[in-house]
């Protein structure tokens, strides 16, 4: 299996109202290193709702990029979900 077909299958299975880092998808998809070629593949995610990658998020705590509609987009889903407060 490919990594990036790893990577939206952790991203898939990340529950609503929960986030992942980019760097923990990226040591469950089996490259801890990868924490940027994570944010690659979200980047080119076509289908948001089997792969959810609004609920990446950076290391640092920032909502970091979101292609779908920028950061308050992300920031809104999250809230919605239960992510934020």
């Amino acid at each position: 299996m490919r990594f990036a077909d790893k990577v939206r299958r952790v991203v898939s299975r990340i529950p609503k109202g929960k986030t992942m880092t980019y760097k923990e998808v990226a040591a469950r998809a089996g490259n801890p290193k990868a924490a940027r070629a994570v944010g690659a593949i979200m980047r080119a995610n076509r289908d948001p709702k089997t792969v959810p990658c609004h609920r990446v998020v950076r290391s640092d705590g920032a909502l970091g990029g979101y292609s779908r509609g920028g950061k308050a987009v992300k920031k809104r889903l999250l809230t919605k979900e239960g992510a934020l407060r």
